[in-house]
């Protein structure tokens, strides 16, 4: 996740477990393990700062960071640091990672443990030009699930600070009727036509409820909500995937929809086949805008895809092209503020950035190049850290435990 300073943050997991060492074992070199780690990069890639979090072995409470499942990041438009989780678990981190300003924990751990309503906020943040934040909201019930998922994608025009949660103006809608809820899931701080959006209550169509007839197996029961990105400050782009099965998924419908902020859905991104771009193949789920120059991007298996803003398709990337067959090593993570794109190796654990032209017809030629360059980078990068397993070691920048 790139700032508008230029800094770009990364969040990854460190673990290790070896099944016959104890959970109280004191020796360092044996015990078992595990951290989620931000670290902060100037623009030149230099290691500012880390911050440890979310322990996975003993006081899992000493961290004031709201861990949970689907953890992304989210530079605010004042700088401060957003980490967002499932469900509705954001936590505000100053800029350079020294402190936590503020946690907003929806405290919901059903099915495990009984259910007190707290202060979440999100699960996922976007930003828009002028300053809006795009969010998506859990709620319980969901498909019938004892838990909480992704149902809820709204937006606010007022801004989250460490003293000031605002509220959530809900659009749009997955599951139009989870069920066993009760006014505990109310949610306060998202509405919909001036009201708490929860029980019957959120918007209609569901955002599936249209495209029914493209899922024959399942009638998207069971599907899953994408994080939405903001295309502009009034539009944004909605991924839906539908359900999957233990067996191959490739073929599986999948849904970009365009929806506005009075909650239309005004079209879909356009120019993908279900089977031969198909983003099941290694589940990559993950979209990343550039609003300010209005356009989207996709990365999966098969191919890197940009989108305008009516959602025409206007680049593919083919993976198998030769020139572009280490793109299946990557995975897209976000635009800069700048509209270049962030690609991460998955194995090598680098972070690649990809100029994109403004004329989208030079897309294949910037990739192209950025990767010519990425091979003669790491071989120097290599040499000079020599990382083991491609693990990097850095010991210059401070290390903070949130």
């Amino acid at each position: 996740m790139a700032a508008p300073s230029g800094d770009v943050y990364a969040l990854y997991r460190v673990h290790r477990h070896t099944w016959e060492v104890s959970e109280d074992e004191q020796d360092p070199a044996r015990a078992n393990f595990g951290y989620r780690i931000i670290t902060r990069y100037s623009a030149d890639g230099e290691v500012l700062a880390s911050a440890l979090c979310c322990p996975s072995y003993g006081d899992k409470t000493a961290s004031a960071v709201a861990n949970g499942s689907d953890i992304n990041l989210c530079v605010l438009p004042d700088g401060t640091l957003a980490v967002s989780a499932r469900p509705d678990r954001t936590t505000l981190i100053a800029p350079d990672l020294s402190r936590v300003l503020a946690t907003y924990d929806s405290n919901d751990h059903r099915p495990f443990e009984e259910f007190t309503p707290g202060n979440g906020f999100a699960g996922s943040i976007g930003v828009t030009p002028s300053g809006r934040l795009l969010c998506s909201v859990s709620e319980y019930g969901v498909w019938g699930y004892g838990s909480s998922l992704a149902n809820i994608v709204g937006f606010t025009d007022g801004a989250l600070t460490p003293g000031s949660r605002p509220v959530i103006e809900a659009i749009a809608s997955l599951d139009p009727e989870p069920a066993h809820q009760s006014d505990d899931d109310l949610k306060s701080h998202v509405h919909h036509q001036g009201r708490p959006v929860g029980r019957d209550h959120r918007p209609r169509p569901a955002l599936t409820e249209p495209v029914a007839d493209e899922d024959r197996l399942s009638r998207w029961r069971d599907s899953r909500l994408g994080r939405p990105v903001p295309l502009a400050d009034d539009l944004f782009v909605v991924p839906v995937f539908a359900k999957i099965f233990r067996s191959g998924n490739r073929g599986r419908p999948f849904l970009f929809a365009l929806v506005d902020d009075q909650g239309e859905m005004t079209g879909r991104l356009q120019g993908l086949d279900a089977y031969h771009d198909s983003p099941f193949t290694g589940f990559c789920f993950t979209l990343a805008s550039d609003p300010r120059r209005g356009r989207v991007f996709h990365l999966n298996r098969y191919g890197l895809y940009a989108w305008n803003k009516a959602g025409v398709l206007r680049a593919r990337l083919d993976t198998a092209a030769k020139p572009f067959k280490p793109l299946v090593h990557f995975t897209l993570t976000a635009c800069s503020p700048e509209g270049d794109l962030l690609l991460v190796h998955r194995k090598q654990h680098l972070v690649l950035r990809v100029p994109a032209p403004d004329d989208l017809s030079g897309l294949a030629a910037a990739v192209e190049n950025a990767l010519r360059a990425y091979a003669r980078q790491r071989t120097a990068l290599k040499k000079a850290w020599a990382p083991v397993n491609w693990h990097w070691v850095d010991t210059s920048a401070p290390v903070h435990r949130l």
